[in-house]
């Protein structure tokens, strides 16, 4: 019987153990019909296209012939971004990846800022950036150092001021450069052309003075609807001064009107580095400063009606308003916190009794009326206008309106009412791109509005539409080298000067006016006859590059 039972387990043993050697074959067969070795799939036609275009060899002028690939379609960067259900403003529409454009990022898709400099340092190597401009002659140059005079005459030439010469060094200028502050080293090197030149020796000097000399006066600025101080340096140097009023993240009110905006010390910032970073060099420079409020301003100030706006408010923040038409009030106060106030220093531009200077009403001026439209609002063929009435039917000046809309595009700036030039220059000379304050106010919409004369006339020079197209490609992407740019000033140790989603708009903003430049040059190719859209402004430098013989 035992012996039996033992016959029996020893069967039932094996017949469990074969059926588990069996289902252990069978899922290792079923495994290996379902596995395939793992491989990369060829990368498609594309995306290699993509790659061919974006791998851009900085060989000259020729490299950059053909329109870049992501401007073939119509960007969608003229209609709000998507909201959510509660009606509150989401984020900015993604932009389109260039294949090979994405590295190692951080949270927010920014890049670091160590590979932004090498891409702004790379920017400003290129030569588009490096290329001989036009000849600058004598009369060319906005001012000049008198010739050594005579000692008897000597103390007519001694520099006055009507504040008390304590507070100031002593004058020891003479006619070599380096006896003269950075300030007026600015000054005797604005030309026809241009406010400064590229790798300007004296740019970190003259930074470096408006961040960090002794400030020994602030007045108001007289006109304008908002606060303006003008800042006196011991060194007779003077700078313009505009007060932090929003937040970095914040964005304008869609419920108002854009004559209704608030002026912004980082836009004016942001400014001089966008207008830097595409080869225009027309904004003065300006720097973020942090100032005491009571002893850099109050304690200091000689204007009584400004002193008398200061008060404290309810939580102990210093506060003040000064005079102006419209913002100057309790109610639009600028409040420090308590005491100190970020704002933005721009370096003043040559007395008007030394350099006088024009001021031209914009043609694509909007109506300021809530309810008026413009001429170029509703006239069709209203370049067609422009172009016959001086001073747009000769020379540059037409193109260097079209430089300053990609600007305001750009940096969404619709208040561009008037513009300036030097006097002396007459109509040949660069316009000025003076007064920024109410850009960047939007990141998640842009206006296509400010497209407008570059839509109706389909023009533009070509170094500009180069220098576009350099900033699409990967390698020196606008939002990264603004970023690097903004980085090296010293509020950006409080936070960005431009927060993420407002450098993002830039690129999608940028795309459309590629957009819109491919856009009229096929409307061109069908109009026989038209002016071309891409006026050839480099004829200077054909001399240069052709080899002599």
């Amino acid at each position: 019987m035992m012996r039996c039972l033992r016959r029996r387990s020893r069967t039932i043993c094996l017949s469990l153990a074969f059926i588990t050697v069996f289902l252990h074959l069978l899922l290792a067969l079923a495994s290996l019909s379902i596995y395939q070795p793992p491989c990369d799939s060829p990368p498609s036609p594309n995306i290699l296209r993509a790659l061919a275009r974006s791998s851009f060899a900085p060989t000259g002028l020729s490299g950059l012939a053909d329109p870049p690939a992501d401007t073939t379609q119509r960007d969608s960067s003229d209609v709000d971004a998507s909201k959510d259900g509660k009606g509150r403003v989401g984020t900015a529409p993604a932009s389109v990846e260039v294949a090979g454009s994405r590295g190692h990022h951080d949270n927010n898709g920014a890049e670091p800022l160590e590979s932004g400099m090498s891409k702004l340092e790379a920017l400003f190597d290129h030569p588009l950036y490096n290329t001989p401009g036009p000849a600058v002659l004598e009369d060319d140059w906005l001012l000049r150092v008198k010739p050594k005079v005579k000692a008897a005459e000597e103390s007519s030439q001694m520099w006055s001021v009507s504040v008390s010469q304590e507070s100031y060094e002593d004058v020891t200028w003479n006619s070599s450069s380096d006896s003269h502050p950075p300030w007026l080293r600015f000054h005797l090197g604005i030309s026809r052309w241009q406010l400064y030149p590229h790798r300007d020796p004296n740019m970190e000097a003259l930074t470096q003075q408006l961040a960090t000399h002794r400030i020994v006066s602030a007045v108001q600025k007289s006109g304008g609807t908002q606060l303006k101080l003008v800042m006196s340096f011991p060194n007779y140097g003077q700078a313009l001064f505009k007060p932090m009023k929003q937040e970095r993240d914040d964005e304008t009110n869609y419920n108002l009107y854009y004559f209704s905006d608030f002026e912004r010390h980082n836009a004016e910032i942001a400014a001089f580095h966008l207008d830097r970073i595409l080869g225009y060099r027309r904004v003065p420079p300006v720097v973020g400063r942090l100032l005491d409020l009571i002893k850099e301003i109050k304690d200091i100030t000689t204007d009584r009606k400004l002193a008398r706006t200061f008060f404290t408010s309810p939580v102990g923040n210093v506060c003040f308003y000064g005079q102006c038409s419209y913002y100057c009030s309790t109610e639009h106060a600028v409040c420090g916190r308590p005491g100190d106030l970020e704002a933005s220093l721009a370096v003043m531009l040559p007395d008007l009794s030394l350099a006088t200077r024009r001021s031209w009403r914009s043609p694509w001026r909007r109506s300021y009326s809530r309810s008026k439209l413009a001429k170029w609002e509703t006239e069709s063929d209203y370049c067609s206008k422009v172009k016959t009435t001086p001073p747009y039917d000769k020379g540059s000046r037409l193109l260097d309106f079209i430089d300053l809309v990609v600007l305001d595009f750009l940096m969404s700036n619709m208040d561009r009412h008037h513009y300036e030039t030097f006097e002396k220059f007459g109509d040949n000379t660069v316009l000025l791109h003076l007064d920024n304050g109410r850009a960047f106010g939007r990141h998640s919409r842009d206006e296509p509005s400010i497209l407008a004369p570059l839509e109706q006339c389909c023009r533009i020079r070509q170094t500009t539409w180069l220098r576009l197209r350099l900033l699409s490609l990967p390698q020196y992407r606008l939002s990264d080298v603004m970023r690097a740019s903004l980085s090296q000033d010293p509020l950006h140790r409080a936070a960005p000067l431009l927060a993420e989603p407002h450098l993002a708009a830039l690129d999608r903003r940028l795309r459309t006016v590629l957009v819109t430049v491919s856009r009229c040059q096929k409307q061109r190719s069908v109009d026989a006859g038209s002016d071309e859209v891409i006026f050839d402004d480099t004829a200077h430098l054909k001399d240069l590059l052709t080899p002599a013989g």
